[in-house]
């Protein structure tokens, strides 16, 4: 082997793959959730849109949602979209702006959100039981150096 594939393979076996081992991890645990909130005929964006209207207590204008959720308000209105299609949430008129509208959560969308919070619960218990006081420290290490 050449000098050239030396240094290939030493970088090879050198390299660590903490960073792309955290991400399929996430990607897993992303994937985990949508379908624990599947099973309630919910989407992550869906339940993260009633949790913030539930947070919130009041309606909110769907530029304050796509703030608190970082996204752009295109993509949030047609989320509410979807969200007021099923049900879930209705626009009302906002009573500082007879021009702006809001979403509020209606009681589908509080029963919905309420039978999402006990699954994503349920899911965070069986997380946590599964994982062993050594591992919880080392993974909180591992996202420690991320910041």
């Amino acid at each position: 082997m050449n000098n050239a594939g030396v240094e290939t393979q030493k970088a090879k076996e050198s390299s660590d793959t903490t960073i792309f081992s955290l991400l399929r991890a996430a990607h897993a645990l992303e994937d985990k959730l949508e379908e624990t909130l599947n099973g309630v005929g919910l989407s992550t964006p869906k339940y993260s849109v009633l949790n913030e209207l539930n947070s919130a207590g009041t309606p909110l204008s769907l530029s304050d949602l796509a703030a608190r959720l970082s996204c752009v308000r295109s993509n949030m209105t047609q989320l509410v979209d979807r969200l007021e299609s099923d049900g879930l949430v209705k626009r009302v008129d906002d009573p500082a702006d007879r021009r702006g509208v809001k979403a509020a959560i209606t009681d589908t969308g509080q029963a919905r959100y309420a039978a999402g919070s006990a699954e994503v619960a349920r899911l965070h218990e069986d997380f946590a039981a599964s994982v062993g006081a050594e591992d919880k420290a080392a993974l909180s290490r591992l996202l420690t150096a991320l910041r």
